[in-house]
């Protein structure tokens, strides 16, 4: 007989047992003991087993983290508009010391946080899986009872399965970011912390709001990219038009040309013109594009220094008058 041959049997003996192990074909050929041999393949076989597969699991983890951060590294060395780049928000600049990169390298940190996560809940539940698979149990019923009470849960927690979907939505699709001010509708104010399920924001008398991402229909964010100040200065109708034109230009040139002011302002002020006709005054719009969140601090700054100019000028800014008529024919 060969020795081929002479593995046959106990081979066989020992898939009939529930051990396909190497260790317990190779136990049962050198004693010949077919309760040693299942013995030694569940006390040695099976652990060396589940213990391959908890190394590979973790090796696995290991270089899809490793791929996972360098498409983080590679998304957070992207490259930023010029004229945004400057200014005081450009100091806050990621690992590789360029200017201007704060929100994408918030973003790119908090979808590899994630992808992180998912990955490692994937490779536990494999290995789980498998594991068990590996102890002789059947897995099938386990995957049909996990499909059911997915479902079950699915039903069950809609709105919790809502409320992760649309955190993931917004945070892949960079909808708002820790520190821009945003208008959700019901709340408004700054952001605090963007997570899977609530986003939390405190608006400007210090009220913190916790907001369900799955009850968030609209977002305005006031401080994304670029922002604007629109200051609209009203005049009465006797007053030159063309010459308080030209003084606005004036004063937002000089704010821009201000080295104070000049890294907040990204492009040249505009003076749009008449606005509106009011009932005793001309509305004149002036809009001045500049770094996010840095807006209002322009528009106190530009009121300032129109009214100063005015002033100076001797133009008036009209107050609302009243008429009142009275019948000469009825008493007084």
């Amino acid at each position: 007989m060969s020795v081929a041959q002479s593995l046959i049997p106990m081979t066989d003996t020992c898939i009939r047992g529930g051990d396909e192990s190497w260790t317990c074909a190779a136990v049962l050929d050198w004693t010949g003991n077919k309760d040693l041999a299942h013995a030694a393949g569940w006390l040695i076989g099976k652990p060396f087993a589940i213990l391959w597969l908890v190394i590979l699991g973790l090796v696995a983890r290991w270089l899809l983290l490793k791929l996972i951060d360098r498409l983080v590294n590679r998304a957070i060395g992207g490259v930023v508009p010029t004229k945004l780049a400057k200014g005081p928000l450009g100091g806050f600049a990621d690992p590789g010391g360029e200017p201007g990169a704060h929100r994408r390298v918030q973003r790119a940190r908090t979808m590899g946080s994630l992808l992180k996560s998912i990955v490692t809940g994937l490779i536990f539940v494999v290995v789980l899986m498998m594991a068990i698979s590996e102890l002789g149990y059947d897995i099938a019923p386990l995957i049909a009872s996990a499909g059911i009470v997915g479902v079950a849960l699915g039903f069950g927690a809609q709105s919790l399965v809502k409320d992760f979907l649309s955190g993931i939505f917004m945070i892949f699709e960079d909808q708002v970011g820790v520190g821009d001010t945003v208008n959700l509708g019901e709340a408004s104010g700054t952001v605090e912390a963007v997570s899977l399920r609530v986003t939390r924001l405190r608006d400007v008398d210090g009220t913190v709001w916790y907001v369900r991402n799955g009850e968030i229909l609209r977002v305005g964010n006031q401080s994304q990219n670029w922002s604007r100040s629109v200051l609209d200065v009203t005049v009465g109708y006797k007053e030159d038009i063309a010459k308080v034109r030209r003084l606005l230009k004036e004063v937002a040139h000089e704010l821009a040309d201000d080295k104070k002011f000049r890294d907040q302002i990204i492009e040249e002020p505009d003076v749009w013109g008449v606005q509106s006709l009011g009932p005793d005054s001309v509305v004149v719009r002036v809009t001045i594009k500049t770094m996010p969140q840095q807006q209002w601090k322009i528009l106190r700054e530009m009121r300032e220094r129109v009214k100063a100019r005015f002033d100076a000028e001797g133009i008036i800014m009209p107050l609302p008058q009243r008429v009142v008529s009275q019948d000469p024919t009825k008493p007084q």
